[in-house]
């Protein structure tokens, strides 16, 4: 069973539940607009990943850039919790897996 973390009407969202559907495998979905992540999730992610999963390209992100870049590791939290539209998504969490972003090469098949 997978968990998938993002954003509903996220276009690169769509497509990994819909990769997820047509593989046949069971996942559910966390919507941060419904749910924000705690941070105990974000500090999890954090350890995966090497880094906040912070998504540098939106512009959630590039709005808070300054406010962001000029906090501690505690605010970049808060931050990213008050705003998720700037965490990098989707998220997928599995037995032993950890991604960010949907790249089809990455993600499970069966």
């Amino acid at each position: 069973m997978y968990t998938v973390y993002g954003i509903k009407n996220c276009d690169t969202v769509k497509k990994a539940l819909a990769y997820l559907k047509d593989k046949g495998l069971d996942y559910s979905f966390v919507d941060f607009k419904k749910q924000p992540p705690t941070a105990t999730d974000l500090q999890r992610w954090a350890e995966g990943f090497g880094e906040l999963p912070v998504n540098r390209q939106g512009t959630t992100y590039r709005k808070l850039k300054a406010d962001y870049e000029a906090t501690d590791a505690a605010g970049q939290l808060a931050l990213l919790q008050a705003n998720p539209s700037a965490i990098k998504r989707p998220i997928l969490e599995g037995p032993d897996l950890l991604l960010k972003g949907f790249d089809p090469a990455q993600w499970p098949t069966a």
